[in-house]
Protein backbone atom coordinates (compact mmCIF):
# COMPACT_ATOMS: atom_id res chain seq x y z
CA UNK A 1 0.00 0.00 0.00
CA UNK A 2 1.25 3.83 -0.65
CA UNK A 3 1.04 4.68 2.94
CA UNK A 4 2.15 8.41 1.32
CA UNK A 5 -1.28 8.25 -0.95
CA UNK A 6 -3.61 6.37 1.94
CA UNK A 7 -2.86 9.01 4.88
CA UNK A 8 -3.14 12.41 2.29
CA UNK A 9 -5.10 11.59 -0.27
CA UNK A 10 -8.17 13.17 1.81
CA UNK A 11 -6.42 16.08 3.67
CA UNK A 12 -6.18 18.07 -0.12
CA UNK A 13 -8.04 21.07 -1.07
CA UNK A 14 -7.61 22.44 -4.40
CA UNK A 15 -8.59 26.18 -4.77
CA UNK A 16 -8.28 28.82 -7.35
CA UNK A 17 -8.93 32.85 -7.64
CA UNK A 18 -11.27 34.41 -9.94
CA UNK A 19 -11.46 37.84 -10.43
CA UNK A 20 -15.09 37.75 -11.12
CA UNK A 21 -18.18 36.54 -12.71
CA UNK A 22 -16.55 36.36 -16.03
CA UNK A 23 -14.34 33.64 -14.62
CA UNK A 24 -16.67 31.50 -13.10
CA UNK A 25 -17.84 29.46 -16.05
CA UNK A 26 -14.57 28.32 -17.06
CA UNK A 27 -13.68 27.52 -13.13
CA UNK A 28 -17.08 25.39 -12.82
CA UNK A 29 -15.34 23.66 -15.80
CA UNK A 30 -11.74 23.21 -13.67
CA UNK A 31 -14.22 21.71 -10.57
CA UNK A 32 -15.70 19.19 -12.90
CA UNK A 33 -12.88 18.18 -14.47
CA UNK A 34 -11.43 17.61 -10.78
CA UNK A 35 -15.26 15.83 -9.90
CA UNK A 36 -14.84 13.59 -12.94
CA UNK A 37 -11.54 12.75 -13.78
CA UNK A 38 -9.39 12.83 -10.63
CA UNK A 39 -10.18 9.52 -9.44
CA UNK A 40 -9.81 9.30 -5.32
CA UNK A 41 -9.22 13.21 -5.36
CA UNK A 42 -12.53 13.77 -6.68
CA UNK A 43 -14.24 14.31 -3.85
CA UNK A 44 -11.63 16.74 -2.47
CA UNK A 45 -12.89 20.10 -1.16
CA UNK A 46 -12.80 22.97 -3.92
CA UNK A 47 -12.39 26.54 -3.19
CA UNK A 48 -13.11 29.58 -5.52
CA UNK A 49 -11.34 32.85 -4.12
CA UNK A 50 -13.25 35.66 -5.47
CA UNK A 51 -12.55 39.65 -4.37
CA UNK A 52 -15.34 40.64 -1.76
CA UNK A 53 -16.13 43.54 -4.28
CA UNK A 54 -16.90 41.73 -7.03
CA UNK A 55 -20.26 41.25 -8.40
CA UNK A 56 -21.83 37.85 -7.19
CA UNK A 57 -22.96 35.11 -8.77
CA UNK A 58 -26.37 35.04 -9.63
CA UNK A 59 -28.60 32.32 -7.78
CA UNK A 60 -29.12 29.97 -10.62
CA UNK A 61 -25.03 29.86 -11.16
CA UNK A 62 -24.67 29.75 -7.17
CA UNK A 63 -27.01 26.67 -7.58
CA UNK A 64 -24.62 24.95 -10.10
CA UNK A 65 -21.96 25.94 -7.89
CA UNK A 66 -23.81 24.22 -4.82
CA UNK A 67 -24.15 21.04 -7.23
CA UNK A 68 -20.92 20.70 -7.80
CA UNK A 69 -19.59 21.20 -4.17
CA UNK A 70 -17.74 23.90 -4.77
CA UNK A 71 -17.01 26.65 -1.71
CA UNK A 72 -16.92 30.84 -2.83
CA UNK A 73 -14.91 32.52 -0.72
CA UNK A 74 -15.01 36.11 -0.85
CA UNK A 75 -12.31 38.02 0.05
CA UNK A 76 -10.72 42.05 0.60
CA UNK A 77 -8.02 43.89 -1.24
CA UNK A 78 -7.45 47.12 -0.91
CA UNK A 79 -7.86 49.01 -4.58
CA UNK A 80 -4.15 49.85 -5.26
CA UNK A 81 -3.18 46.24 -4.89
CA UNK A 82 -6.58 44.99 -7.01
CA UNK A 83 -5.87 47.28 -10.20
CA UNK A 84 -2.13 45.64 -10.31
CA UNK A 85 -1.85 42.63 -12.29
CA UNK A 86 -2.05 39.46 -10.89
CA UNK A 87 -2.05 40.99 -7.02
CA UNK A 88 -5.67 39.91 -6.83
CA UNK A 89 -4.25 36.34 -7.34
CA UNK A 90 -1.14 37.18 -4.43
CA UNK A 91 -3.72 37.85 -2.11
CA UNK A 92 -6.19 35.08 -3.00
CA UNK A 93 -3.75 32.36 -2.49
CA UNK A 94 -3.23 34.12 1.55
CA UNK A 95 -6.58 33.97 1.86
CA UNK A 96 -6.87 29.98 0.96
CA UNK A 97 -3.88 29.45 2.41
CA UNK A 98 -4.99 30.79 5.89
CA UNK A 99 -8.26 29.16 5.40
CA UNK A 100 -6.78 26.17 4.80
CA UNK A 101 -4.30 25.73 7.95
CA UNK A 102 -7.04 23.65 9.96
CA UNK A 103 -8.67 22.00 7.24
CA UNK A 104 -5.82 20.17 4.64
CA UNK A 105 -2.59 19.07 5.03
CA UNK A 106 -2.22 20.30 1.82
CA UNK A 107 -3.53 23.08 -1.06
CA UNK A 108 -2.93 22.96 -4.35
CA UNK A 109 -3.36 26.46 -6.09
CA UNK A 110 -3.98 26.30 -9.21
CA UNK A 111 -4.67 28.83 -12.36
CA UNK A 112 -8.85 29.14 -13.44
CA UNK A 113 -8.28 27.92 -16.98
CA UNK A 114 -6.75 25.02 -16.25
CA UNK A 115 -7.98 20.58 -15.80
CA UNK A 116 -7.12 17.96 -14.05
CA UNK A 117 -7.85 14.87 -16.40
CA UNK A 118 -6.22 12.16 -14.68
CA UNK A 119 -5.50 10.92 -10.61
CA UNK A 120 -3.47 13.63 -9.42
CA UNK A 121 -1.61 11.31 -7.43
CA UNK A 122 1.58 13.14 -8.12
CA UNK A 123 0.81 16.08 -6.65
CA UNK A 124 0.89 14.20 -3.11
CA UNK A 125 4.02 16.19 -1.08
CA UNK A 126 6.69 13.47 0.30
CA UNK A 127 7.56 13.67 3.75
CA UNK A 128 9.54 16.53 4.37
CA UNK A 129 8.34 18.36 1.48
CA UNK A 130 6.99 21.70 1.95
CA UNK A 131 6.58 23.22 -1.75
CA UNK A 132 6.36 21.11 -4.97
CA UNK A 133 5.92 23.47 -8.36
CA UNK A 134 7.03 23.27 -12.14
CA UNK A 135 9.81 25.94 -13.21
CA UNK A 136 8.20 28.77 -15.95
CA UNK A 137 7.81 26.89 -19.19
CA UNK A 138 10.05 30.26 -20.97
CA UNK A 139 12.86 32.31 -19.75
CA UNK A 140 11.10 35.80 -20.79
CA UNK A 141 12.26 37.88 -17.36
CA UNK A 142 14.11 34.70 -15.83
CA UNK A 143 17.95 35.20 -14.69
CA UNK A 144 20.42 33.05 -16.67
CA UNK A 145 22.22 31.15 -13.89
CA UNK A 146 25.71 31.42 -15.24
CA UNK A 147 25.31 35.33 -15.89
CA UNK A 148 25.44 37.88 -13.27
CA UNK A 149 22.01 39.06 -12.02
CA UNK A 150 20.40 41.96 -13.59
CA UNK A 151 18.82 45.00 -11.55
CA UNK A 152 15.59 43.45 -11.72
CA UNK A 153 16.59 40.09 -9.98
CA UNK A 154 19.37 41.70 -7.72
CA UNK A 155 16.79 44.40 -6.14
CA UNK A 156 13.95 41.26 -6.05
CA UNK A 157 16.85 39.12 -4.28
CA UNK A 158 17.78 42.07 -2.00
CA UNK A 159 13.98 42.75 -0.94
CA UNK A 160 13.18 38.71 0.00
CA UNK A 161 16.35 38.42 1.49
CA UNK A 162 18.29 35.53 -0.42
CA UNK A 163 21.61 34.47 0.16
CA UNK A 164 23.84 32.88 -2.73
CA UNK A 165 23.61 29.92 -1.08
CA UNK A 166 20.18 29.59 -1.74
CA UNK A 167 20.51 29.67 -5.17
CA UNK A 168 20.40 26.92 -7.34
CA UNK A 169 19.57 25.90 -11.02
CA UNK A 170 16.28 25.08 -12.81
CA UNK A 171 15.50 24.49 -16.17
CA UNK A 172 12.72 25.89 -17.61
CA UNK A 173 10.28 23.33 -19.41
CA UNK A 174 9.44 24.61 -22.92
CA UNK A 175 12.82 26.25 -24.25
CA UNK A 176 15.34 24.43 -21.54
CA UNK A 177 17.18 27.19 -20.38
CA UNK A 178 19.29 26.88 -17.30
CA UNK A 179 17.99 29.71 -14.81
CA UNK A 180 18.35 30.66 -11.09
CA UNK A 181 14.71 29.19 -9.64
CA UNK A 182 11.73 30.65 -11.10
CA UNK A 183 8.89 29.15 -10.35
CA UNK A 184 5.66 28.91 -12.49
CA UNK A 185 2.75 30.22 -10.20
CA UNK A 186 0.01 28.30 -12.05
CA UNK A 187 -0.16 25.26 -9.86
CA UNK A 188 1.75 25.30 -6.36
CA UNK A 189 1.21 22.42 -4.02
CA UNK A 190 2.21 24.15 -0.19
CA UNK A 191 1.42 22.45 3.53
CA UNK A 192 -0.69 25.62 4.71
CA UNK A 193 0.63 25.70 8.17
CA UNK A 194 3.72 26.45 6.96
CA UNK A 195 2.38 29.87 5.31
CA UNK A 196 4.37 30.08 2.29
CA UNK A 197 1.71 31.76 0.14
CA UNK A 198 1.06 34.35 3.23
CA UNK A 199 5.18 35.34 2.90
CA UNK A 200 4.36 35.91 -0.76
CA UNK A 201 1.44 38.11 0.11
CA UNK A 202 3.33 39.60 2.50
CA UNK A 203 6.48 40.43 0.35
CA UNK A 204 4.61 41.05 -2.58
CA UNK A 205 2.55 43.89 -0.80
CA UNK A 206 5.10 45.90 0.71
CA UNK A 207 7.55 45.77 -2.15
CA UNK A 208 5.52 46.19 -5.51
CA UNK A 209 4.76 49.47 -5.39
CA UNK A 210 8.81 50.33 -4.47
CA UNK A 211 10.36 53.66 -5.63
CA UNK A 212 13.33 50.82 -7.41
CA UNK A 213 10.62 48.83 -9.20
CA UNK A 214 8.38 51.45 -10.12
CA UNK A 215 11.46 52.97 -12.30
CA UNK A 216 11.92 49.27 -13.40
CA UNK A 217 8.35 48.82 -14.89
CA UNK A 218 8.78 51.94 -16.59
CA UNK A 219 11.92 50.92 -18.42
CA UNK A 220 10.39 47.02 -19.17
CA UNK A 221 6.64 46.52 -18.55
CA UNK A 222 7.28 42.80 -18.48
CA UNK A 223 9.09 42.95 -15.14
CA UNK A 224 5.59 44.37 -13.52
CA UNK A 225 3.20 41.81 -15.04
CA UNK A 226 5.46 38.75 -13.69
CA UNK A 227 6.83 40.56 -10.62
CA UNK A 228 4.67 38.18 -8.61
CA UNK A 229 6.38 35.26 -9.84
CA UNK A 230 9.90 36.63 -9.43
CA UNK A 231 8.98 38.02 -5.39
CA UNK A 232 7.15 34.24 -5.18
CA UNK A 233 10.35 32.26 -6.50
CA UNK A 234 12.75 34.65 -4.23
CA UNK A 235 10.70 34.61 -0.97
CA UNK A 236 10.81 30.88 -1.24
CA UNK A 237 14.27 29.94 -1.85
CA UNK A 238 15.05 32.27 0.94
CA UNK A 239 12.85 30.63 3.40
CA UNK A 240 13.20 27.04 2.47
CA UNK A 241 15.82 24.98 1.36
CA UNK A 242 15.90 23.04 -1.79
CA UNK A 243 15.60 19.25 -0.16
CA UNK A 244 12.26 21.04 1.01
CA UNK A 245 10.94 21.66 -2.56
CA UNK A 246 9.84 19.11 -4.82
CA UNK A 247 9.59 19.64 -8.92
CA UNK A 248 6.31 17.86 -10.55
CA UNK A 249 7.01 16.18 -13.32
CA UNK A 250 5.67 17.65 -17.16
CA UNK A 251 2.90 15.49 -17.30
CA UNK A 252 1.66 18.14 -14.55
CA UNK A 253 0.23 21.55 -14.84
CA UNK A 254 1.43 20.85 -19.00
CA UNK A 255 1.22 24.01 -21.10
CA UNK A 256 -1.30 22.96 -23.85
CA UNK A 257 -1.20 26.28 -25.42
CA UNK A 258 2.55 26.22 -26.23
CA UNK A 259 2.67 22.18 -26.96
CA UNK A 260 4.55 22.98 -30.54
CA UNK A 261 6.63 24.72 -28.26
CA UNK A 262 7.61 21.86 -26.19
CA UNK A 263 11.00 19.71 -26.44
CA UNK A 264 9.98 16.82 -29.11
CA UNK A 265 11.40 14.55 -26.76
CA UNK A 266 9.02 15.21 -23.98
CA UNK A 267 5.82 15.92 -26.02
CA UNK A 268 2.87 13.95 -25.04
CA UNK A 269 1.58 11.70 -28.14
CA UNK A 270 -1.77 12.20 -26.34
CA UNK A 271 -3.56 15.05 -24.40
CA UNK A 272 -5.34 12.12 -22.31
CA UNK A 273 -1.93 11.35 -21.38
CA UNK A 274 -1.35 14.44 -19.61
CA UNK A 275 -2.33 14.93 -15.61
CA UNK A 276 -3.32 18.38 -15.51
CA UNK A 277 -2.81 21.41 -18.05
CA UNK A 278 -3.17 25.10 -18.24
CA UNK A 279 -4.30 26.13 -21.44
CA UNK A 280 -5.54 29.62 -21.75
CA UNK A 281 -6.42 30.14 -25.72
CA UNK A 282 -5.92 26.63 -26.74
CA UNK A 283 -9.81 25.85 -27.11
CA UNK A 284 -9.80 28.62 -29.14
CA UNK A 285 -8.18 27.54 -32.62
CA UNK A 286 -10.79 25.39 -34.62
CA UNK A 287 -8.24 23.08 -34.78
CA UNK A 288 -7.29 22.34 -31.51
CA UNK A 289 -8.00 18.79 -32.09
CA UNK A 290 -5.46 18.34 -34.38
CA UNK A 291 -2.68 19.86 -32.63
CA UNK A 292 -3.05 17.22 -30.09
CA UNK A 293 -4.42 13.84 -30.34
CA UNK A 294 -7.60 13.67 -27.73
CA UNK A 295 -9.44 9.96 -27.01
CA UNK A 296 -12.76 9.32 -26.01
CA UNK A 297 -14.00 9.64 -23.31
CA UNK A 298 -11.89 12.96 -22.90
CA UNK A 299 -12.44 13.86 -26.19
CA UNK A 300 -16.23 14.07 -25.88
CA UNK A 301 -16.19 15.44 -22.52
CA UNK A 302 -14.04 18.45 -23.83
CA UNK A 303 -16.46 18.90 -27.25
CA UNK A 304 -19.97 19.44 -24.49
CA UNK A 305 -18.30 22.27 -22.94
CA UNK A 306 -16.54 23.76 -26.34
CA UNK A 307 -18.36 26.64 -26.39
CA UNK A 308 -16.90 28.26 -22.90
CA UNK A 309 -13.76 27.12 -23.49
CA UNK A 310 -13.40 28.78 -26.24
CA UNK A 311 -14.23 32.22 -24.89
CA UNK A 312 -11.74 34.67 -24.69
Amino acid sequence: MNHKHDETMNNMIFACFVTGQKDIPKAMILAESIRTFAGDFSVAPIWLMIPQESKQPSKKVRIKIDALGIKLHPFEIDDQAAGFPFAGKVVASAVAESLAVEQATQLVWMDTLAMVINSPDELLLNRGVLLACRPVDHILIGSPYEKPLDPFWDSVYQSCGVKEDDIFPMITSADQVRIRPYINAGMLVVRPERKLLQLWCDTFLDIFQDSRYLELYEGKRIYKIFIHQAVFSASVIASINQTEIMQLPYLVNYPLHMHSQYPADRRPKSMNELISFRYEGFFSKPNWRDIIRVEPPLVDWLAERESILARR
